[in-house]
């Protein structure tokens, strides 16, 4: 097993790294814990339900109540409707102050059952059970959240799990596109943080096919990454948004493309690109762009602006991003890889580059 610390202001505690620990998810709450739990809500998808559900609920050998809540798999159940039904599920069943979610599932699960902890009576105990690659990121660092009509992640709150067991063997039922999605937040810690990293991640070939070592690496040098920067920032007020490298863009074209459309990771992707490409006009430096361009559509990325999308649609939604102040554009560029900032950037110049990087054809 591997372990990654997390040390934040408001509570410290451990990611688990191990295939097959989704079987011992009680007997490790009842280790972790320091005071009992009086009930149990996991909550989970459509799609992963039928694969580890039942091995969650069996892991409790029916010593305290157990409920369970199954939302629609995808993006789209970040919603206020679906925080709603999953409040109404914690209230029929009676949750109390003592009881604890569990978040079974990939970053949509993770956000939304992380949210309905912190704001269930004023916050009760959750702890995060990944099962996608996208997860490693967001199940770290106590950011949940869901998403407005108007803007992703809009709505949220800063609340710590209590651990993090992250199942490795569950990664393995993922297609392809999914890994690809969570290898896009990997590749961001890596340029904003670890230049030797990067390079390792570059040699690596068919990354849905890693054995499990090699998968249980790579996890533990990404999570390590964003454990040393919640532990410098746990509340976004400096280095923090370092981590949102690619997602100014990123999620402008999630939101303008509907969610679901583009993966989160497939969308970061362009948004690291086009984030290079504006670094290099501000900084007037090369940061080799077109080698990781190639690189990641050797990979199977997509890495220009899908052409359905307006490039002044873009720039509102990118106005109305969590970093702007005032809205002006506000982005994580590098002035070297390891060497991220944010700054403001004019209007026009962001209009510019959208335009040069759209496609000439839609997707699809």
């Amino acid at each position: 097993m591997k372990q990654v610390q997390i040390e934040a202001k408001s509570k410290d505690y451990l990611v688990y790294i191990e295939p097959g620990i989704r079987h011992l998810i009680g007997e490790k709450i009842r280790s972790v814990l320091t005071e009992p739990v009086s009930s149990v809500l996991v909550i989970t998808d459509s799609h992963v339900a039928p694969l580890y559900l039942k091995d969650i609920v069996a892991t409790f050998h029916n010593q305290l109540p157990v409920y369970t809540e199954v939302i629609k798999s995808g993006e789209a159940s970040k919603s206020i409707a679906v925080y709603e039904q999953v409040l109404t599920k914690a209230l029929t069943s009676s949750l109390d102050r003592k009881s604890l979610i569990v978040a079974l599932g990939g970053g949509v699960v993770g956000d939304l059952a992380g949210f309905v902890a912190a704001t269930y009576m004023r916050g009760i105990r959750f702890v995060q059970v990944p099962t996608t690659l996208l997860a490693h990121d967001s199940s770290v660092g106590g950011k949940v959240a869901i998403n407005h009509p108007l803007g992703k992640n809009m709505v949220g709150s800063f609340h710590q799990p209590e651990a993090v067991f992250y199942d490795t063997e569950a990664l393995y039922s993922l297609p392809v596109r999914e890994w690809r999605s969570g290898f896009a937040e990997v590749i961001k810690h890596g340029f904003i943080h670890d230049q030797s990293f990067l390079k390792w991640l570059q040699e690596l070939k068919r990354i849905d096919q890693l054995p499990v070592e090699q998968l249980n690496t790579m996890l533990e040098k990404s999570i390590t990454v964003k454990a040393k920067i919640v532990k410098a920032d746990e509340r976004e007020t400096g280095d923090r948004a370092f981590l949102n490298f690619g997602h100014t863009l990123g999620h402008a074209l999630e939101s303008e493309l509907g969610y679901g459309v583009l993966t989160h990771g497939e969308a970061v992707v362009i948004g690291m690109i086009f984030a290079l490409r504006v670094s290099e006009e501000m900084y007037q430096i090369d940061l080799s762009v077109n080698k990781y361009e190639s690189w990641l559509n050797q990979i199977g990325f997509q890495t220009k602006i899908p052409s359905s999308c307006k490039p002044a649609h873009l720039l509102a939604k990118m106005r109305q991003d969590k970093k702007a102040e005032a809205g002006a554009i506000r982005m994580v560029l590098l002035k070297k890889v390891e060497e991220a900032t944010v700054i403001d950037i004019p209007p026009a110049l962001v209009e510019t580059l959208l335009v040069e990087r759209m496609e000439v054809e839609k997707i699809g």
